[in-house]
């Protein structure tokens, strides 16, 4: 089991984009004891093992790097249209328990998986239902892991 968490990564593939006056927070809140969730870029860059991040411009993201076989918390944060969501769809699979929540804006606003079939995580790619979006300007995003 904690081999599995040890390789745990938070898949976040990143492409920037700047506009003017933007900015976004990922905090990560890692409840576990162990492992290290990962902020990737899209190029396989890390930007975080674990602490917070702020981008000067939007942060746009889609699956990928080597977040296979864990739970992918996966986000685009951008003014006027923010979505984040929760994905078990393979290669993912549920690992640990994990959440998410703005701040700064759509406070009240997210989404917690604490099982395989959980029903705020897609579990296929036509389950739209469960991105959760937020309009507010310069939002930022808490994610929780094992809560």
């Amino acid at each position: 089991m904690s081999f599995k968490l040890t390789t745990f990564v938070l898949a976040v593939a990143l492409a920037f984009v700047q506009v003017n006056a933007e900015s976004h927070t990922v905090t990560f809140n890692n409840k576990c004891g162990y492992g290290t969730p990962y902020l990737r870029a899209s190029n396989g860059a890390v930007l975080s093992t674990g602490g917070s991040y702020t981008s000067n411009g939007a942060l746009e993201g889609s699956c990928g790097n080597n977040g296979e076989g864990c739970t992918l918390v996966e986000t685009t944060l951008q003014n006027g249209y923010s979505s984040s969501d929760i994905s078990l769809i393979s290669p993912h699979s549920f690992s640990v328990s994990s959440g998410f929540g703005y701040f700064d804006g759509c406070s009240g606003a997210g989404a917690d998986c604490t099982s395989a079939d959980c029903s705020d995580a897609f579990h296929s790619s036509d389950q739209t239902w469960v991105q959760v979006g937020c309009s507010a300007a310069n939002v930022g995003l808490a994610i929780t892991f094992c809560d």
